[in-house]
């Protein structure tokens, strides 16, 4: 396990964990399935479990099911060095679960249990303010604006961290059938689009909110507001392009044996906010950007060799090796 550095900027990351239950076997549907495996997830917590496993110090603040699967998530952040000073537990609510099928190809299909679930009753005076206010970084998803009081929530975080001078981190995470809708996913992961300063999406996602299936540079910066530093786009095995005021361009993926991409995204994210939160300069040198997005997808690559997220996340050995292979 990582020892954080008690000098190193904290990563604070909000929103939902989850038990992932993934097929044992790969191609077939839920009802087909022979077994499951049991993999904790959550896109928010999978991030601080993947900045802590690089070195680097993370808090997760969220709320979970006062419940065996609870108990056992905060357990999987301790045990990977993750602060869980934000973390509640819910008696009256289960911990979220989510069934994930792998399709052949290694992408995904989700049947969520939520109903509601833990997580979506997280209320804004519940928050660690403290925490939130202390970070250098705060990274957060779409997911925790779908219902309330977990919206409100959500809102009051961002507002508190950005009066903070916390950097705002955000990854949409589009999961469709958690939405009543297409449109309401649209409207309201758009509506605190122009808070954050550093957005990841990935290609489906870009395709979603833009309409577009072709990642061009003039339809990407279509996306750009005026608080934005770096819009990141996660093309799968292709890599990943990024967007400056100043610049842009693509860096390649690394080629690997690729399982399941549960948390690849994630990892990408991560590892790329680990390296940002103590050098801030990396948003305005395109070498030293290059370089650090080079290694995020070396951690998204390893990440999609293994199945489930959190199990997959890797170390700086493993990212090492695998950057001085090719």
């Amino acid at each position: 396990m990582a020892t954080n550095n008690g000098e190193k900027g904290t990563i604070v990351s909000f929103g939902e964990m989850l038990i992932d239950f993934v097929p044992t076997k790969s191609g077939v549907s839920l009802a087909e399935a022979p077994g499951f495996l049991k993999a904790p997830g959550g896109a928010p917590a999978n991030v601080a479990i993947a900045v802590s496993r690089l070195g680097g110090r993370s808090a997760f603040v969220g709320k979970l099911g006062d419940d065996e699967f609870g108990h056992m998530l905060a357990g999987i952040l301790k045990q990977n060095g993750v602060c869980v000073d934000g973390i509640l537990f819910d008696s009256c609510a289960r911990t979220a679960l989510a069934f994930v099928t792998l399709k052949a190809d290694g992408d995904r299909e989700f049947m969520f249990y939520r109903n509601p679930s833990a997580d979506m009753l997280l209320t804004p005076e519940e928050l660690n303010l403290d925490l939130i206010r202390s970070a250098k970084v705060f990274h957060y998803g779409s997911i925790s604006l779908i219902v309330e009081p977990c919206r409100s929530a959500h809102l009051k975080a961002i507002e508190e961290a950005k009066q903070a001078g916390v950097l705002l981190s955000y990854d949409p995470n589009l999961r469709i059938p958690l939405w009543p809708s297409p449109e309401e996913a649209r409207k309201q992961i758009l509506s605190i689009w122009d808070k954050a300063e550093i957005i990841k999406v990935s290609d489906n996602e870009f395709e979603f909110l833009t309409g577009s299936n072709k990642i061009d540079d003039e339809i990407a910066m279509s996306l750009w507001h005026h608080n934005l530093k770096l819009l990141l786009v996660t093309l799968g095995g292709e890599g990943c392009k990024y967007y400056t005021k100043n610049f842009h361009g693509a860096v390649d993926a690394f080629h690997v044996n690729t399982i399941d991409t549960t948390g690849a995204g994630d990892a990408f994210i991560g590892s790329f906010l680990s390296k940002l939160v103590d050098d801030p300069s990396i948003l305005d040198e395109e070498s030293k950007l290059r370089e650090v997005l080079r290694f995020a997808n070396a951690c998204g690559a390893i990440t999609t060799t293994k199945k489930g997220a959190i199990p997959a996340l890797p170390t700086e050995p493993e990212v090492v090796s695998l950057l001085k292979g090719e």
